[in-house]
C-alpha cells in the first residue's frame, strides 16, 4: 500500500549519506570509489529511509527486505547508509580497504552487518537477487529484493540471463535499479559499449519499466511507490544520474571513479555538502 513520505526529510538523509561517502572515502587514506557511490546516493537513501523494512538491531531477520549492491565497488554509499542507520559505528570508516576490516573494498556478506550479498564481480547481483526473491515469494513472505546495477555493468552477459528468466518466474517482488550515469571504470559507456534504448531493452524482456531522474527525490519516491505496488512481473527503474553528484569537482569527472581524496579536497567537498 502507498504511504505518505516526507520528501524534505529524505533529501536531508541523502545529504547525510553523501557526507558519509566522502568521510569513509577520505578517512581510510586509500583509493576508494566516491563518484559511483555519489551518483546513486539519492536512490539508496530513499530505499533505506522510505521503503525498506530492515532492522539494525536484527540485521538477519528472515522477513526483512534485501538490498543487493551489484555495483559493489560503490560500497561507500552502502557503508554510509548502514552506519547512519546504526548497523555499525562510523569509527569503522578509517578501516575501509584495510586487512581484516569489516569494511572491505567490496561488500562482504557475513563480515559487515547489514550487507545481504557479497558483490564486486559485476553482473552477478541480479541473478542472486532473483534467487532471493524467488525463495521469499515461494515461502509466503512479503519481502522485496532491491538490486542496484551500474550501466557499465549492463555489458555483462550473466545479467541478461537473469533479466530473461525473472519475468518467467513472475518475480514481482524483485526491483532492479539501473544507475545510468554514463560512465564505467575505463571511460564513457557511450565510447566503450553504448547501451542505447536502455528502457526498451528491459521492456522487450517482459519487465515493468519505469524511468526517473535519479536526483529528484519526489520523482524517486513516486516511481518506487509504483514499483513496490506492481504485481505480476518484476520492475526495473532506469535512473538518469550524474557521476559524482553533490561534489562539484567530482561531477562528470570519471577520474573520481577510484581515487584518494586529499585533505584539501575533503574540506571542499564537506563544505559543499554542508551548504547544500
Amino acid at each position: 500500500m502507498s504511504k505518505a513520505r516526507d520528501i524534505a526529510d529524505l533529501q536531508e538523509k541523502a545529504r547525510l549519506v553523501r557526507k558519509g561517502i566522502i568521510e569513509v572515502s577520505h578517512a581510510c587514506g586509500r583509493s576508494a570509489h566516491p563518484a559511483p557511490a555519489l551518483s546513486c546516493a539519492d536512490l539508496v537513501a530513499a530505499l533505506y529511509y522510505g521503503f525498506m523494512d530492515v532492522d539494525p538491531k536484527n540485521p538477519e531477520k528472515e522477513d526483512r527486505d534485501r538490498f543487493v549492491l551489484s555495483k559493489g565497488h560503490a560500497c561507500p554509499v552502502l557503508y554510509s547508509v548502514l552506519a547512519e542507520k546504526g548497523y555499525f559505528p562510523k569509527e569503522y570508516f578509517s578501516t575501509l580497504r584495510h586487512l581484516d576490516s569489516k569494511l572491505q573494498g567490496h561488500p562482504v556478506y557475513g563480515k559487515t552487518p547489514g550487507v545481504d550479498m557479497t558483490s564486486g564481480s559485476l553482473g552477478n547481483g541480479l541473478g542472486i537477487g532473483l534467487g532471493m526473491a524467488y525463495y521469499l515469494k515461494n515461502t509466503g513472505k512479503k519481502s522485496k529484493v532491491f538490486v542496484m546495477l551500474g550501466d557499465g555493468e549492463m555489458n555483462e552477459g550473466t545479467l541478461w540471463e537473469a533479466i530473461n528468466v525473472a519475468p518467467a518466474l513472475k518475480a514481482d517482488n524483485l526491483i532492479a535499479i539501473v544507475d545510468q550515469n554514463y560512465f564505467q571504470s575505463c571511460g564513457s559507456t557511450e565510447d566503450i559499449c553504448p547501451m542505447n534504448n536502455m528502457a526498451e531493452r528491459w521492456r522487450s524482456f517482459g519487465w515493468n519499466v519505469l524511468e526517473v531522474n535519479g536526483h529528484d527525490m519526489e520523482e524517486i519516491v513516486s516511481k518506487l511507490d509504483m514499483a513496490v505496488n506492481h504485481h505480476g512481473t518484476p520492475t526495473v527503474i532506469v535512473a538518469q544520474t550524474v557521476k559524482g553528484k553533490g561534489v562539484s569537482f567530482m561531477e562528470h569527472d570519471n577520474s573520481w571513479h577510484q581515487k584518494v581524496i586529499s585533505d584539501e579536497q575533503y574540506e571542499t567537498a564537506m563544505k559543499e555538502l554542508e551548504e547544500a
